[in-house]
């Protein structure tokens, strides 16, 4: 059951006694000013339903706490030391003098509860809510933009493990597909998760394996008939096609039409990665450093840290490259014109940036490195560029 929050401290009021010695403009004031209007206790009433059971620690202290934990980039440990340590911390999350504050596993309990619940975003929309009230930023111009790579939990799937995990999951998820699967599919035994047991060294062996199951998938989607279905069938559905395409080809003397098919060569773009979590994708932040899972993306006022715009997107495909993500972050700022922008290399794609100043924004994002097209030829900056006359003058 949800615990209440009364008010009682461990000790003396670390806002009350201390608030000169924390910065005015500093996230940490601005929570312990504005915490109960933040976080009401009613906010958080769904994701405690039961009203059974001990009282949990408070929901308004660990909304605050896990606020800060992400602005700082703490881990669960390191949070709830800072709580105990740092004057700061308690004075924005509500905590007296000599409060030792949790354990560090309920920060953990607190943000499955909000990821399942109805309105995950609650905390920052409340957060937005009321620093668009109180006018925090007003008169605050510049909005940094950055992203970063969050790894997800899943493995990276291989092409057979991808198919055979597909048409279990049609088999499952959609009404008849196990008859229809068990007659039409005959690359593998699909009651088993597991991967066929072929001479996995054996190239013409894996080969044949790919082609089998290809088959098996689109005799599969060809068999079933068409309904309506759930969401839960369709996704199944879409993600056996998906996967059954995106790594294969017709074989080497195919033309395509007699069901021939081969690995293709080469990763396909804004691949599935994982059929346990169908969004996640490979991400590049650099040509040799890749991860897997997703990229945050915002903006932030960097004098006083607020976060003013956050996005969760894939991690591959143009629509969520930053320059794009850019622009929806800057949407919603209160403040719609006259921003200092500042970012990386990243950010300064021609379309975006012709975008954000057509919005009389100002750009300070890093410029590409100047490259040539030949090794020890000229770069854009050896020309001379006549805009005026529409003229481009070759150095050489």
């Amino acid at each position: 059951m949800q615990g209440e929050w009364t008010g009682e401290l461990a000790g003396p009021d670390v806002w009350v006694t201390c608030r000169e010695l924390i910065p005015a403009s500093s996230v940490f004031a601005f929570l312990a000013e504005h915490r109960e209007a933040l976080f009401p206790a009613g906010m958080f009433a769904d994701m405690y339903p039961s009203r059974n059971g001990r009282p949990s620690m408070p929901p308004q202290i660990l909304a605050a706490a896990v606020t800060l934990q992400a602005l700082h980039g703490l881990s669960d440990i390191e949070t709830v030391q800072e709580l105990r340590c740092d004057l700061r911390w308690k004075a924005a999350c509500g905590l007296g003098l000599y409060d030792t504050a949790f354990d560090s596993s309920l920060l953990a309990y607190f943000r499955r509860r909000l990821s399942r619940s109805a309105d995950p975003q609650r905390i920052f929309t409340a957060v937005r809510a009321v620093v668009a009230e109180t006018g925090v930023l007003k008169g605050k111009t510049r909005r940094a933009l950055d992203s970063t790579v969050l790894d997800d939990a899943v493995a990276t799937q291989d092409t057979v493990t991808q198919i055979i995990a597909a048409i279990r999951r049609v088999a499952r998820e959609v009404p008849g597909a196990d008859e229809v699967a068990a007659a039409v599919c005959t690359a593998h035994d699909y009651a088993d998760p597991g991967k066929p047991k072929i001479a996995w060294n054996d190239e013409q062996a894996r080969a044949e394996l790919v082609d089998a199951l290809v088959t098996d998938a689109i005799r599969l989607l060809a068999a079933l008939p068409e309904r309506e279905h759930t969401p839960k069938a369709a996704d199944a559905l879409g993600l056996l096609a998906l996967v059954a395409d995106q790594d294969v080809e017709p074989a080497e003397d195919s033309d395509g039409r007699d069901g021939r098919w081969r690995i293709t060569k080469g990763t396909a773009e804004n691949r599935v990665i994982s059929t346990v979590d169908p969004e996640a994708r490979h991400v590049h932040k650099t040509r040799s450093h890749k991860q897997d899972g997703y990229k945050a993306h915002l903006a932030v006022e960097p004098a006083t840290g607020i976060y003013t715009a956050v996005a969760i997107r894939p991690g591959s495909g143009p629509e969520h490259h930053e320059a794009a993500v850019a622009l929806d972050l800057l949407a919603d700022d209160d403040q719609e014109t006259d921003l200092d922008l500042f970012g990386d290399t990243a950010y300064g794609s021609g379309q975006a940036s012709a975008a954000l100043l057509a919005r009389e924004h100002r750009l300070f994002f890093k410029p590409a490195p100047l490259t040539t097209a030949v090794a020890g030829g000229f770069s854009l900056d050896d020309f001379a560029i006549d805009t005026t006359a529409g003229q481009v003058t070759c150095p050489a």
